[in-house]
């Protein structure tokens, strides 16, 4: 138990300095941006010997729409699929008697910080520290997936197929912020120090998705992921009102 909690305690500083790092190469990124901008603006020449600083190319490829297309129609259904799964897992194994509300709460803020790069990713244009941000969240996701994880076993069966499922959960933000890194391949340079690119502000996407496809998401992900998670907060409260925690 003692090296569980020791190994439990370095994996959640090691996500968390990745997150850190994350956010630390999107800054670094930014300022170098910025900085060739102005010097871009002083001399009318990069230091590269170009008129002006890299920009990312235009979405038109091929490729390019259907790595789209996946993620909009089988990575996302993927997501809201087994976030549903595992609220059944927790309704299965009677979790308002187990593990209660603390537990819940955690779920809810794994949704929360899922929201973060899901949200971004229907209606941000993803630059530098965008991308940065989606990545600095899949990080702080995992170390709170592991929290959840650990605490649950302790009070109530986590049965193998809770546990598959918990693997896809992990596993889908990955692929998601992979995606969207090839989807934007100059920006995931620029945040590695490869490349050099122009700072801009927050802006809405340039190619949207479309107000269709937005709400018909946002919908499917407040009835499929949002409300059940609610609704096991509230059979948490009724069982245990007051408490975090049932009674052992």
């Amino acid at each position: 138990m003692k090296e569980n909690r020791t190994f439990l305690r370095y994996y959640a500083i090691g996500t968390l300095a990745m997150a850190g790092v994350s956010l630390g190469a999107g800054v670094v990124a930014w300022w170098r941006g910025k900085r060739q901008s102005r010097i871009v603006i002083a001399t009318g020449e990069s230091p590269t010997g170009g008129t002006s600083v890299t920009q990312e190319p235009a979405e038109t490829d091929e490729t390019r729409r259907v790595v789209r297309k996946v993620l909009q129609y089988f990575v996302i259904p993927l997501w809201l699929a087994s976030g549903l799964t595992d609220w059944w897992c927790h309704r299965r194994t009677d979790i308002q008697h187990t593990t209660g509300l603390k537990e819940t709460g955690l779920h809810l803020l794994m949704l929360g910080e899922a929201a973060v790069p899901v949200l971004a990713g229907l209606f941000l244009e993803i630059d530098v520290p965008v991308l940065s941000l989606m990545i600095a969240t899949f990080f702080v996701h995992e170390a709170t997936a592991m929290w959840d994880v650990s605490y649950a076993v302790t009070r109530r069966d986590v049965q193998p197929v809770e546990q598959h499922v918990h693997s896809f959960l992990e596993m889908i933000p990955l692929l998601a912020v992979s995606m969207i890194s090839v989807l934007h391949w100059p920006q995931l340079e620029a945040l590695m120090g490869r490349r050099v690119m122009p700072p801009a502000p927050l802006r809405l996407k340039r190619d949207p998705l479309g107000l269709p496809y937005a709400a018909g998401a946002l919908t499917a992900m407040a009835v499929f992921e949002v409300l059940p998670y609610c609704e096991e907060a509230l059979r948490d409260w009724k069982a245990n009102p007051g408490r975090l925690t049932p009674l052992a």
